[in-house]
């Protein structure tokens, strides 16, 4: 059914509904509230990325704050995702600390 390098790590972006309330906002704010509103409106498209990018990101900040580096210390990365992530298998493991290298 899953292979073991499977993370079953699921990426959620319900960023479409916070857009749409600011460029509601947008459209209806005054000239004084528009740059506010257009610079929150490019932050939320800057979070855009595709599945792998984004797992590579999430993992990254794990390690960070575990105080890991995973490019120089991979072998305590791997441990440490294991530990943070029940039933993750050790190829699922190596692949997101790759990814985790590949978004640094």
């Amino acid at each position: 059914m899953f292979s073991s390098r499977e993370t079953h790590l699921v990426v959620l972006r319900e960023l479409d509904v916070a857009r749409t309330a600011l460029r509601e906002a947008l459209a209806a704010a005054g000239a004084e509230e528009q740059p506010g509103l257009e610079r929150a409106l490019s932050v939320l498209d800057g979070l855009r990325g595709n599945e792998q990018q984004l797992k590579g990101k999430w993992v990254g900040g794990l390690l960070d704050q575990a105080g890991i580096d995973p490019r120089t210390n991979e072998v305590s990365a791997v441990r440490e995702l294991r530990r943070a992530i029940p039933g993750l298998g050790l190829a699922a493991a190596v692949d997101l600390v790759k990814q985790a290298n590949e978004a640094a």
